[in-house]
């Protein structure tokens, strides 16, 4: 194991890391997964109670999902999408495109990618048609789209962003609905609908040079799982039609059920104009995305003229292997009945969490879905890298944002494993040190 950390420390450049710190606190050395454990090569386990940067639906090394992609390496692995196309790659787009109620899936890589493509091709819809003045975007206090340029542009996370700040687009930020922002006493809807009247406001101004406006639905993730009441997507719903300004769904992180049904904006009963979906598309196995989107825009596109076209492309579009397994996780959904399954595991783990949500350092216990959350209170600076530590110490990988402790486990997680959570978070609250 030493090894394998002085070689990684020498030959790798960890995502959102600062590379001094594995000096310290060195990176987990894992060698297997079983459905929701992390295996390390000491044999050390795990519990991957963030379901590995919330990608992991199924569990480690799910025998149906292998099985897909077994099967789909004796036929092809790779083939360029551009003038070519495959069985996976349409079958995957036609069920997606049931799913959502929206069409032409166009695929990317990762999530940032996805993000790219809805912004662009929102931009470019409204140049085809005749209104290139509508290229601006508008997007929520401290939302997260990504750490690609344009995807940067519309986050509003200081730590990423300030840094590259010369190399972004402007955009406009309007208030978060985020229930932890209400004045005391007041209801999460009432809030989120003030909000939603700044958004009105911008856009009554500035509709004629807005493209669209780019949401995280429900709960955004890297502001500490903020989390809102549907009401404001209805009315932002609402908002975009009366001023003809897109809304972009970025259910990167919260689609496939981890809000409770299969895409969150589905709790607000409207429809996007696009929707960028990512991380558990695949289960956890292989990066892909994919942004779908209205036959409107669709035909806007289309035509004779070559840069009428949507000219974006990225070379692992559509591929094979991670079709058939974004297939094999569909088929698991649809088999398992696994949205009605979660609903009753979230009541059950909740009721587990009971005595976390109950804890006196304990502030804004929420939860949606599959996602739990808590602010611990006068947290001292460097808090979520002890609790990381101390949760390890346990057999718990975790990784607070800030002063957040969140829990996002794969749907696989048993009670058990659930109860062990709970009383590894409340050993560490009672930590201190901590």
């Amino acid at each position: 194991m030493d090894d394998l950390l002085s070689r990684t420390r020498a030959a790798v450049w960890h995502p959102c890391t600062q590379m001094k710190q594995l000096e310290a606190v060195p990176p987990l050395a894992i060698a297997r997964g079983e459905a929701a454990w992390l295996i390390g090569v000491d044999g050390r386990r795990y519990l991957d109670a963030i379901s590995s940067w919330w990608v992991n639906l199924f569990g480690h090394c799910n025998p149906r999902i292998n099985a897909a992609i077994v099967d789909q390496l004796g036929k092809i692995e790779h083939v360029m999408l551009a003038g070519a196309t495959h069985a996976p790659v349409v079958e995957l787009s036609e069920r997606l495109a049931r799913l959502t109620g929206l069409g032409h899936a166009f695929y990317g890589s990762d999530g940032a990618s996805a993000t790219e493509i809805a912004l662009k091709m929102s931009a470019h819809y409204w140049r085809n048609a005749g209104q290139a003045g509508k290229n601006a975007f508008v997007s929520l206090q401290n939302g997260y789209h990504g750490e690609t340029v344009g995807a940067l542009s519309v986050t509003d996370i200081a730590l990423f962003k300030d840094t590259y700040a010369p190399l972004l687009r402007h955009s406009v930020q309007v208030p978060t609905p985020d229930a932890r922002l209400a004045e005391p006493g007041e209801r999460a809807e009432a809030w989120a609908l003030r909000c939603a009247a700044v958004l009105e406001a911008h856009l009554a101004e500035h509709a004629a040079t807005t493209a669209a406006f780019i949401v995280e639905p429900l709960v955004q993730g890297a502001a500490g799982m903020a989390m809102y009441h549907p009401v404001y997507l209805a009315r932002a719903r609402e908002l975009c039609d009366q001023y003809q300004v897109h809304l972009i769904a970025d259910e990167i992180a919260v689609g496939f059920g981890r809000t409770g049904t299969l895409f969150a904006f589905e709790q607000a009963s409207i429809r996007p104009d696009f929707i960028c979906l990512s991380k558990g598309i695949t289960g956890g196995y292989l990066p892909l995305s994919a942004v779908l989107t209205t036959d409107a825009v669709y035909a806007a596109f289309y035509g004779d003229a070559i840069a009428r076209g949507f000219l974006h492309s990225h070379s692992y579009t559509g591929n094979p292997l991670a079709c058939r397994a974004a297939l094999a996780v569909l088929d698991i959904f649809e088999a398992d009945r696994v949205i009605d399954a979660n609903r009753l595991k979230a009541q059950e783990f909740t009721r587990a969490l009971a005595g976390v949500a109950a804890h006196p350092r304990v502030g804004h216990f929420r939860q949606a879905g599959m996602i739990w959350a808590f602010d611990v209170t006068a947290a001292r600076p460097g808090f979520s890298s002890r609790f990381h530590r101390a949760a390890l110490e346990r057999g718990v990988f975790i990784r607070p944002i800030g002063n957040t402790v969140y829990v996002m486990p794969p749907y696989v997680t048993s009670a058990d494993d659930m109860s062990a959570l709970a009383a590894t978070l409340l050993a560490c609250l009672e930590r201190p040190d901590i």
